[in-house]
Order: C-alpha cells, then structure tokens, then sequence
C-alpha cells in the first residue's frame, strides 16, 4: 500500500528545470475496482534541450481507502495499491490514453 496527496488542481508546482500543473484527477472503473489518475501539464523551460511542453497522466493505483486523512499542509491522502500486472496496467493505459488524448502514462510502482 501507499499514500497517495491530493493536489491542488490547476496551481503551478516548480520543478528543477521547469514546472507542472495537476489539471485534472479521475477514478476509473476497471474490473470491479477503482483506479485514480491524474492528468498534468509539464514545462520544461530551463534546460539544455530545449523547451518541452506536454500532457501527462500519472497513475498511483486502485483506490483503498478514499482521502481517509490529511498531510502536514491539510492536503488530502488517499490509500492506494499500487498496479504491478503489466497485462493490467497495458489495458488502463489503453483506456486512459482514449479518454485523455495523452501519449505519457506512468503508474506507481
């Protein structure tokens, strides 16, 4: 199991070599279970390449527990397992990058 936080939607979060911006936050029905998922938006503005603009969806897992409490800042933490199966995570992706139009989709490990 892990802990997964809430972010705030639409507020920049700096990075290194640039910033994101969690967009959107889904849960999906797969099989019986729910997943979660979150759509972003990644600039790399400050880098040796170039400037890189691009959607995102990041995966933590099937929903365990549904932001059962808060972190230190009051942000929302949800319970999560993990999706290890690669023939599970294959069919997710296929799902998600159909609804989402998106090119990038990493799961938690």
């Amino acid at each position: 199991m892990a802990d997964y936080t809430h972010l705030p939607l639409n507020e920049q979060i700096d990075a290194l070599s640039g910033y994101y911006v969690p967009i959107k936050e889904t849960r999906l029905e797969y099989n019986g279970r729910e997943v979660v998922y979150m759509v972003g938006q990644a600039v790399v503005e400050a880098s040796c390449c170039g400037f890189q603009n691009r959607a995102y969806v990041l995966v933590p897992g099937y929903i365990v527990k549904w932001q059962s409490k808060t972190n230190e800042k009051g942000l929302p933490v949800s319970e999560v397992q993990p999706i290890t199966d690669k023939d599970t995570q294959d069919a997710i992706q296929k799902i998600i990058r159909q609804t989402e139009q998106v090119d990038q989709v990493d799961f938690w490990h």
